[in-house]
């Protein structure tokens, strides 16, 4: 008779997968991906007339595999389920509540980026967005590069005052409320964007030569938060996987012809040796997606810190 899965929630999952072990997690999953040792399917999406949406992607790492399923509908909170499987005989090992995996995890992948693609001296960071996303995206910063400053600019003053006293005092780091977008994103190093908009929400001459940005808030085809005049100045655009952005990647979809996807790097060729940045005026982006290989590694470590923990 097999044994009852695991139930994680989210508090769970907040104490066991701390940032800086996520991105570490991610980076190994990332290079076996390219060994191909690992299987990721990208998302696909059940759109009811009622504007409900379930959402579902899979993938497969070493002793586990398992599915994320979310539903969505305007106007309502988001439901996030993770299923961990062992490989070795389908066993279901674990059900977990996966709102701040998701966040966690997504977080790391737009670590590890900025890690492989963001210029050592990097010092200032800007966020476009303080909701969802958000916070763990500066806390994966926080982990990969010595900022100094952090400016976080979203379209209510009074969120984004909030989230960066929030900030500041959880990561000790200068972390300011700018009055415009411009404001936060001029002078910035690293940029992130993490919104739910679909127009975009920065200009291309607000970043230097020289930046890096993450685009890592939209995830359907026809919305985007960076403009195409941005997409055509990147030295070099790097996706986390090329077959779920030719699907989803508005940011991508919205600036490119056919034949720019020659351009495209994929996150796990990095992460196998290819070179990121070749100088320090090259503009870079990573466009995030979000893959269900991250998910895996990540339920997988919970699991086992939570089994090494036994009955609370």
């Amino acid at each position: 008779m097999s044994s009852k899965p695991l139930y994680l929630t989210e508090a769970d999952v907040e104490r066991l997968l701390p940032m800086g072990e996520c991105i570490a997690l991610v980076r190994a999953a990332f290079a076996r991906l390219a060994r191909g040792e690992a299987i990721n399917h990208p998302r696909r999406r059940l759109i009811l007339p009622t504007r409900s949406a379930l959402h579902y992607m899979a993938g497969a790492d070493g002793a586990y595999y398992g599915i994320k399923v979310y539903s969505t509908n305007p106007g309502h909170e988001p439901h996030f389920r993770f299923l961990l499987y062992r490989a070795a005989d389908a066993a279901l090992l674990a059900i977990l509540e996966a709102n701040s995996l998701g966040q966690i995890r997504t977080g790391a992948a737009s670590g590890l980026a900025t890690d492989l693609l963001a210029r050592p001296d990097a010092r200032t960071l800007a966020v476009i967005g303080s909701g969802f996303q958000a916070r763990a995206q500066v806390e994966a910063m926080l982990a990969v590069r010595r900022f100094e400053r952090v400016r976080v600019w979203s379209r209510s003053a009074e969120k984004r005052e909030s989230f960066a006293a929030d900030c500041a005092r959880s990561f000790g780091t200068l972390v300011e409320a700018s009055a415009t977008a411009e404001e936060a994103v001029r002078g910035a190093d690293v940029l992130v964007t993490a919104t739910s908009s679909s127009a975009p929400v920065v200009a291309s001459e607000w970043l230097a030569d020289g930046a890096h940005v993450n685009a890592m808030g939209s995830n359907q085809a026809k919305r985007r938060e960076i403009p195409a005049e941005l997409v055509q100045r990147a030295g070099l655009l790097v996706v986390d996987s090329r077959e779920q952005s030719r699907l989803e990647s508005g940011d991508l979809l919205l600036a490119f012809s056919e034949e720019d996807w020659s351009r495209v790097v994929e996150l796990q060729e990095l992460v196998a040796g290819r070179p990121g940045r070749t100088r320090a005026g090259e503009l870079t982006i990573f466009k995030s997606n979000g893959l269900a290989i991250e998910d895996v590694v990540a339920a997988g470590y919970v699991y086992e810190r939570a089994m090494e923990e036994g009955p609370a």
